[in-house]
């Protein structure tokens, strides 16, 4: 071979390198995290429960049946309706409080400029206004260093 050739074959194999470790760096700006942002909103949420009936029913029953076994005559019937309303409506609270949904919405300005709501059953570990990158898709937040 010619030292024309090796010279040129070397300047190509030197060029190839090159661009290839300089091709992740252009694609990525320093700096730039897709999965990081700034908290803007912690907000907790408590939804009230939805009622089906069930207790209800439930509840009016066994509020009857307790009535039932206050006096005797017109002062029973008086009793054991009181119980039944008296059970019915505190079955119905019963039932939507054990329905109630509560959670942390959390909002996220990234550093691409979209805005990002998550919601979480805990209290995530982080404050309005630190920096956060994302874990798992969003399901986690982590804390980053200033």
């Amino acid at each position: 071979m010619n030292s024309a050739f090796r010279r040129t074959t070397a300047l190509t194999i030197a060029t190839a390198a090159m661009l290839a470790f300089a091709a992740p760096a252009a694609a990525q700006p320093a700096g730039k995290c897709a999965d990081c942002g700034t908290v803007q909103s912690m907000h907790y949420i408590e939804e009230k429960g939805q009622a089906s009936g069930a207790g209800a029913v439930a509840g009016g029953v066994v509020g009857g049946v307790l009535g039932h076994q206050i006096g005797s005559g017109r002062g029973n019937t008086v009793a054991t309706i009181a119980g039944a309303g008296a059970g019915a409506y505190a079955g119905h609270q019963i039932e939507k409080n054990a329905n109630k949904k509560s959670y942390w919405s959390v909002a996220i300005r990234m550093d691409s400029g979209e805005r990002r709501t998550y919601t979480y059953s805990q209290r995530p570990p982080v404050n309005e206004g630190e920096r956060v990158k994302l874990v798992d898709g969003g399901r986690r937040l982590a804390l980053i260093a200033n």
